[in-house]
């Protein structure tokens, strides 16, 4: 094994432009900003993670600039000399530091995780545990786009046998409106595909009491944090009146957040997300909770690159709570490819690359491309 002590943290900012705009309640994007960071080991060893957001700061609070600054001031000057299997430490220290900012903390975790998983000649899941399952199915997500736009798309998709479910964004336009297009959308798919909804936490408790069922009875089969993220208890009531699983997003970033859910029995479902929980160590913590609470879970997109999209990957294939399936199409939208060698998306699934760490290596023309000058 050679020397796992660290000698240097680098950080590149890309710009990955789209195959068309994506968006969300709040916001939108043609491109999108992903932060990589590389941790270089004295014995050679490189291992690199991703900050990624989806669309901006307006989810999360972070953006990758924001990341990078808080990488490179913080978080980097703690790490040199020492060794990246001492992630508890390091996560421990850096904490004493840095209050929250867990997505620029996850792309340091996923990064040691690399290293320390290549300097044993071992993958990722490894570290983790060992795998559940090789491949994920993954769930295609639509933009706030007309009822006609969305179907074409959906359509286009199970024609080419690429995704068997599909999520709709929502809060965008009035409620009336939203639910008339999205109910437009499930009442075509009947029958052929899965339909879920994501409002992104932008109704209140009433106006979800008021408008949820309507989706219900269209077909939709998931609805996705309709509240703030802070609205626990909303979120709850909100869980108890409908017939269909609700799913905690925005309400769960931390293995708090995971057991107060489960406590007050608020969400049917957990979206898990390296990014928004700081890597994989705590979104482990998080599965384990649910599945102690016989919650299932789901693998959330912060619309990662294929390096973020992977170490989800590597989390969701070790983690057996993840029974709901992900969302981990983030490679997908992108126009140009990252990677040296494609991941591999086949019949609705997400396939687990072999090799050691997160089994994959960037394209340096890639990232040379499209780095932010």
């Amino acid at each position: 094994m050679s020397d796992l002590r660290i000698d240097g943290v680098d950080t590149v900012l890309l710009d990955l432009p789209l195959h068309r705009s994506h968006r969300f309640a709040r916001a939108g994007m043609d491109a999108q900003p992903v932060l990589l960071v590389h941790i270089r080991t004295r014995g050679g060893v490189v291992g690199t993670g991703e900050g990624v957001v989806p669309g901006g700061p307006w989810w999360g609070g972070e953006s990758v600039e924001t990341m990078r600054v808080v990488i490179e001031r913080y978080i980097a000057p703690l790490l040199l000399g020492r060794t990246v299997d001492d992630i508890a430490g390091i996560q421990r220290d850096v904490d004493d530091v840095v209050a929250t900012n867990l997505y620029a903390k996850a792309a340091i975790e996923v990064a040691l995780h690399d290293a320390w998983a290549r300097c044993l000649d071992v993958p990722v899941h490894t570290l983790l545990g060992g795998l559940a399952r090789r491949s994920v199915p993954v769930t295609w997500a639509l933009g706030t786009e007309p009822a006609p736009v969305v179907i074409d798309e959906a359509m286009a998709k199970l024609d080419a046998r690429l995704h068997r479910s599909f999520k709709l964004k929502m809060g965008a336009q009035s409620p009336v409106e939203d639910v008339a297009r999205v109910c437009a959308v499930a009442e075509k798919l009947a029958g052929v595909a899965g339909v879920r909804v994501d409002l992104n936490a932008r109704w209140d408790l009433l106006t979800s009491l008021t408008h949820l069922p309507r989706l219900v009875e269209a077909g939709v089969e998931l609805i996705e944090q309709p509240v703030p993220g802070a609205e626990f208890e909303a979120l709850a009531e909100i869980n108890h009146a409908l017939p269909i699983p609700v799913m905690a997003d925005e309400s769960l970033r931390t293995p708090t957040d995971a057991l107060r859910l489960a406590r007050l029995r608020a969400a049917d479902v957990y979206a898990l997300k390296t990014t928004k929980s700081g890597g994989l160590r705590h979104t482990k913590a998080i599965a384990e909770i649910a599945a102690a609470a016989g919650i299932p879970c789901h693998g959330g997109t912060s619309i990662e690159s294929p390096l973020g999209t992977v170490a989800s990957l590597h989390l969701a294939c070790a983690s057996p709570a993840v029974t709901w399936g992900s969302e981990l199409f983030g490679p997908l939208l992108m126009r140009h490819e990252l990677l040296t060698t494609p991941l591999r998306y086949a019949d609705g699934e997400l396939y687990l690359p072999d090799g050691p760490g997160l089994g994959v290596e960037l394209d340096p023309d890639a990232v040379r491309a499209f780095t932010r000058e």
